[in-house]
């Protein structure tokens, strides 16, 4: 626990570098596409986005995307690198092209991956305070005193942010310094993934001969980019469908509460599709993306695709397939990716949250018709969700797709505070075994 500690203050002290010399990379690794953006930061404390949206992080340092690149991922499977040399050329290929757009040389990058088992745990704690106003020192004290599961030694610690403070009988504070009272308390989130994905990205990105500054859940900086504020206050999901995997992130009170992921995303529609069809996977991501969907009509019986080929059979070459059949194709993969999400989000009681709207992100989510089988599915309110708009941002990367790499340039401008952001005493860094597992966001809210 104290290396992971030291090695994410040490990042952070990376990032603070790079802000201050004004430029950082943002790298979204996922299975289906590279996504680089570069960011130029000019120290000014006024919001970053282009249209003028008034959210939670309106209060951080200005900054303009002055390049953007993606590139197709390789060696990238459910979100996780297991090709080191195919995916450091995409990461190589991806990074250059942002570099040349934006005519700099960047050293740093901030990067998120989905995939790699996300776990969240929610976790308490309480100190009483000997000087009775709350200080610095007393925030460390309470984080440091909350029951840390013993979750393996093969996971790391990505994420963990408190989510809500209590002072003697005053609860839902979201900072308390400089208050008074006798006990104070807290809340927190803590995500764990597998270790090697984590080192995998970390030697991937190294290779490059580029610094990690920054590291985050895709799922997390999805719901920051892609639910409006009234949304993560009074209690929202992101569902964030990748080529790879689908990441789940729950919202409340502007803090990421819980998050999963399941391990299918659009990628597997296009399997199905190819299989089903007997074509190429290129072939089959061209058909889905021009004449998919999961809900079929009469007028889908008659409307026909031709699948085209090269194989030098003529029949074969000339096949035709009704948009009926291509439905019939999709649909059951994705209404078992939408069943996952359900489940994951029953175990996480999102249904005790003051509200349940769903918001659909990422670039499986643009299959036409989506929502309204979510809505059946998932039984809530569900509405497509684009990542807010931020300066200089090609038009080309305003789309779903982009969810997560939006999301972490308001990450990587204005980072919600973890354990690792305050001097935790060093005799109380050690995990303690799990005592309980709180669901905190049900019982305090």
């Amino acid at each position: 626990m104290r290396d992971l500690y030291e090695s994410q203050r040490a990042m952070r002290t990376m990032r603070k570098a790079a802000m201050q010399r004004g430029l950082v990379a943002i790298l979204d690794v996922g299975t289906s596409k590279i996504a680089c953006l570069i960011l130029r930061f000019d120290g000014a404390e006024r919001p970053a986005f282009s249209d003028g949206v008034a959210s939670s992080m309106a209060g951080q340092s200005s900054f303009r995307v002055i390049g953007a690149a993606t590139t197709r991922s390789r060696g990238v499977a459910f979100g996780e690198v297991n090709a080191m040399h195919e995916t450091e050329r995409a990461i190589r290929t991806a990074v250059q092209a942002a570099q040349k757009m934006a005519n700099v040389r960047v050293d740093h990058v901030i990067a998120c991956l989905s995939g790699a088992r996300p776990k969240s745990y929610g976790l308490d704690g309480a100190v009483d305070l000997d000087g009775g106003v709350v200080t610095e020192y007393d925030i460390a004290r309470v984080m440091a005193a909350c029951d840390v599961p013993d979750y393996g030694r093969d996971r790391e610690v990505l994420h963990a942010q408190p989510v809500n403070f209590a002072l003697d009988h005053r609860t839902g504070m979201e900072d308390p310094r400089g208050q008074v009272g006798n006990a104070l308390t807290t809340d927190m989130h803590m995500l764990t993934v597998d270790t090697v994905a984590l080192q995998n990205l970390y030697f991937c990105i190294k290779r490059c001969d580029l610094e990690l500054a920054g590291i985050a859940s895709s799922a997390y900086v999805s719901g920051v980019s892609s639910l409006v504020e009234d949304e993560q206050e009074l209690g929202a999901a992101c569902i964030d469908m990748g080529g790879g995997s689908t990441g789940i992130s729950v919202f409340m009170k502007k803090h990421m509460i819980s998050t999963d992921a399941v391990r299918m995303g659009g990628d597997h529609v296009t399997s199905d599709i190819s299989m089903g069809l007997q074509i190429p996977m290129t072939t089959a991501e061209r058909i889905k993306t021009f004449y998919g969907g999961v809900v079929a009509t009469g007028m889908d019986d008659r409307e026909m695709i031709e699948i085209g080929g090269d194989t030098g059979d003529w029949e074969h070459d000339r096949r035709t397939v009704s948009r009926a059949e291509l439905i019939g194709i999709m649909r059951p993969r994705v209404e078992e990716i939408l069943e996952e999400v359900r489940m994951r989000l029953d175990s996480a009681g999102f249904e005790h949250l003051p509200t349940q709207q769903i918001v659909l992100t990422g670039g499986a989510s643009q299959i036409p018709g989506l929502d309204g089988l979510a809505s059946k599915i998932l039984g809530h309110q569900v509405r497509l969700g684009r990542p807010l708009r931020v300066q200089g941002l090609p038009q080309a990367a305003t789309g779903p797709a982009f969810s997560g790499a939006v999301g972490l340039t308001l990450f990587a401008a204005h980072p919600q505070d973890e354990w690792w952001d305050f001097e935790i005493p060093s005799d109380q860094h050690n995990g303690r075994s799990f005592k309980k597992a709180v669901k905190w966001f049900k019982d305090n809210w």
